[in-house]
């Protein structure tokens, strides 16, 4: 690995050092003058390509240890098939998000709480709830790949379906909500999904171990029954960085 260029050509170098397997993920990186050294160019240079690697969540900071290469690639989240009940509920996993995970050989580490309370003024208006009153089943999740904080989400049940039923307790059960859902007679047959790319809030950013410079994903979930009920809304905060979306449809939905 030697570069000679401005310090965009040596986090390219390093970048691709990590893609190669030079920097295994989870390692840790050699200290800034040596990367100087192995580069040739100064550690001014090195720490601006740092800088920028760190942005991309590609490499973090250990105060007082070092420069470390992120444990977890990208994930993928393909909405085409993640709510599908064969794919959220192979093994007896509790959801989607497990079930990817633990084909990709990691655990799903959840902290849940569940209860009544109010919801956002834009989920009441789509589930047709009253945003006054604890008219909602709340699930809010903060959630782990292993160690590695990977996402928040909160999803709001209106009660007259909720409540009374597995929904309304810690553990769904297997497959997860959507598989009480349709359960109980409120199978999602289509879903639609909102994403907006923004800066993460402080409570976001501390448990996401966020820095300044990163963004997250925020994608407004909505499950619609074969009525044309709105039965659930579920919010997403994704790293955009720990996180590739995809999408696949009919090229004409009519």
């Amino acid at each position: 690995m030697i570069t000679s260029g401005g310090y965009r050509d040596v986090a390219a170098t390093i970048r691709q050092a990590i893609h190669d397997g030079v920097y295994p993920r989870g390692s840790l990186l050699p200290n800034e003058d040596q990367l100087a050294e192995e580069l040739h160019v100064n550690r001014a240079t090195v720490n601006k390509a740092l800088r920028i690697l760190k942005g991309e969540g590609l490499v973090y900071v250990h105060m007082g240890v070092g420069t470390y290469v992120h444990a977890l690639p990208p994930l993928l989240r393909d909405a085409a098939v993640r709510h599908s009940r064969d794919h959220r509920e192979p093994g007896g996993v509790r959801g989607s998000l497990a079930s990817e995970l633990a084909q990709l050989g990691h655990e799903l580490n959840s902290a849940n709480t569940v209860g009544p309370g109010r919801p956002p003024l834009d989920v009441a208006d789509v589930l047709g709830v009253d945003a006054g009153t604890d008219s909602v089943i709340i699930r809010a999740r903060r959630m782990k790949a292993d160690d590695v904080p990977i996402q928040i989400a909160i999803s709001y049940i209106p009660r007259d379906i909720a409540d009374g039923t597995p929904i309304a307790e810690v553990d769904p059960g297997v497959g997860g909500l959507s598989s009480r859902l349709a359960e109980l007679g409120h199978a999602q047959v289509e879903l639609e999904e909102n994403v907006r790319v923004r800066p993460p809030t402080p409570d976001e950013a501390r448990f996401l171990r966020m820095i300044p410079d990163q963004w997250v994903y925020e994608i407004f979930h909505i499950g619609w029954t074969a009525n044309g009920r709105a039965v659930k809304v579920t919010t997403y905060v994704m790293p955009t960085y720990q996180w590739n979306l995809r999408y696949r449809y009919p090229a004409d939905p009519s």
